[in-house]
């Protein structure tokens, strides 16, 4: 028998994790396609203003220029997919924490529990941290410690936010 509070407790804080990594990736992609709806409206503007095609060749070449560059860096950001990733990541990891609060009590049967470490496992190898600013890891963690809930090795080693209750370690000089 496996105590599910443990996991239980990463769990829900790589719901909470992901789900504001997904809400952050989404206002990143709305601030960026913002600016293609304004240069859209702005060429059709400035095409039908003029019968003659020599007075919009500049504006319409400055207009292009920035559509251009405003689609590179969506392209090469892809905003749009990692709020997706998230959102799919945080909805699976909340079925994963209700799936274990479901089980009565704290102690759970050896094969089930082995069940949930692999489907935690497998959605952490899908979780990809190096996307999430340091700010919402930090405040995911802290929120988590704060309330002595257990948090994934990827937010406490990674962010160095160990709480230790023993002595630390000192080095000696000595070669033995």
């Amino acid at each position: 028998m496996k105590d599910k509070l443990v996991l239980l407790d990463r769990a829900e804080c790589l719901t909470l994790l992901s789900t504001r990594a997904s809400s952050f990736w989404s206002r990143i992609n709305f601030i960026l396609n913002f600016p293609l709806v304004i240069t859209s409206s702005a060429m059709c503007i400035i095409n039908s203003i003029s019968d003659d095609g020599n007075q919009v060749k500049i504006p319409n070449i400055v207009v292009n220029a920035v559509s251009v560059l405003m689609m590179s860096i969506i392209n090469n950001i892809k905003a749009a997919e990692k709020y997706d990733t998230f959102k799919r990541l945080s909805q699976a990891f909340l079925e994963l924490a209700q799936e274990i609060d479901a089980i009565e009590g704290n102690e759970v049967e050896i094969d089930k529990y082995n069940m949930f470490v692999l489907k935690y496992d497998n959605l952490i190898r899908s979780c990809d941290f190096e996307h999430i600013p340091n700010k919402i890891k930090t405040e995911v963690s802290m929120l988590f410690q704060n309330n002595n809930k257990h948090i994934p090795i990827q937010l406490n080693g990674v962010m160095g936010g160990f709480k230790r209750n023993s002595r630390p370690v000192e080095m000696s000089s000595e070669i033995v």
